[in-house]
């Protein structure tokens, strides 16, 4: 697979609530941190501002937008960015799959979508390779995601049996459709792992990696892969992603590992070659510095529990 699908597959994320949210009059709502939930949602009417936590900018949605929190950080959305913001939990109930939640009486602001659960205590590393906010404004890019929202709308207001599963599939499409976009939209000297996807050198040299994470890759290897001279390649993947190349590799072997011994029983003796490593030794030495602890403490602490049952409802 190349490296968005990867990491989207390690994230596994399971679409829960497919719906939409109908906003009328003046209005600001914050919502709270959301614990490792990736949102994705498409402006169908109106227009609003969305304000992440920690990115400076608030982004104008209008319609046609697609917009991508896939960080789970904590937002805004309101009529007006000068309005003072009352919580979420005013005027959102549990969740239900396929409803429309109403501010307002609605008519003004209508988007539909998706909100994600990802899976795995790795999720933070994978999570993190991705910018806290992805926004489709161009009108070229919105006819990619257009079909995926008519049909998303359609299921919301007409449900028919097997509704539900046809939502989830859909909130998929359009989450990788978007990501897809993100990653070729890319602004000159933009940085992150997505917008290195997106250059030829360094796209070069992670798919590189991703390809055959076992293989003894060197700094001199990947800069060979990516047509360039060591310090040049070191320098420019270190601007884009904020780690050097080889620290990039060990991550990317360690998450591997890490959904190896959450969602196998392969023991660490096959894992450690299996990732590059010629000894357990060495490999748990790898594990701990990234993971934080040892390859048998992560184990342990695993739910043997909840992992039956995710592997019952995958074997059914």
């Amino acid at each position: 697979m190349d490296p968005l699908s990867d990491v989207l597959s390690l994230l596994k994320p399971r679409s829960h609530v497919s719906s939409g949210f109908d906003a009328g009059g003046d209005w600001s709502i914050q919502f709270p941190d959301q614990n490792r939930t990736i949102k994705c949602y498409a402006v169908v009417s109106g227009a609003a501002w969305l304000a992440v936590d920690g990115v400076d900018a608030a982004a104008h949605l209008r319609q046609g937008d697609c917009f991508v929190l896939p960080t789970g950080r904590a937002f805004r959305l309101a009529s007006d960015p000068a309005l003072s913001p009352e919580p979420s939990s005013r005027y959102f109930p549990p969740p239900r799959p396929g409803s429309v939640i109403r501010v307002n009486g609605g008519g003004d602001f209508f988007i539909v979508g998706s909100r994600f659960e990802v899976q795995g205590r790795h999720a933070g590393i994978l999570m993190g390779l991705l910018p806290p906010i992805v926004h489709i404004h161009r009108q070229a890019d919105q006819a990619a995601l257009r079909w995926s929202v008519e049909r998303m709308m359609q299921e919301l207001r007409e449900p028919l049996p097997g509704h539900a599963l046809v939502a989830q599939h859909l909130a998929h499409l359009m989450l990788v459709q978007a990501l897809r976009l993100h990653v070729h939209d890319t602004p000159a000297h933009a940085v992150g792992w997505l917008f290195a996807l997106a250059d030829r050198q360094l796209g070069a040299a992670i798919g590189a990696v991703h390809a055959d994470p076992a293989h003894r890759w060197t700094l001199q290897a990947l800069a060979e892969r990516a047509c360039m001279s060591r310090s040049s390649f070191a320098l420019k993947f270190r601007d884009a992603l904020g780690a050097p190349p080889m620290e990039y590799v060990t991550r990317w072997r360690m998450v591997l590992a890490a959904d190896r011994l959450e969602h196998t029983d392969d023991p660490i003796s096959k894992i450690a070659p299996a990732l590059g490593y010629e000894s357990e030794s060495a490999f748990g030495t790898a594990f701990k510095r990234v993971m934080g602890q040892s390859p048998r403490e992560y184990a342990r602490m695993l739910d043997p529990a909840a992992d039956t049952s995710q592997r019952a409802l995958a074997a059914g």
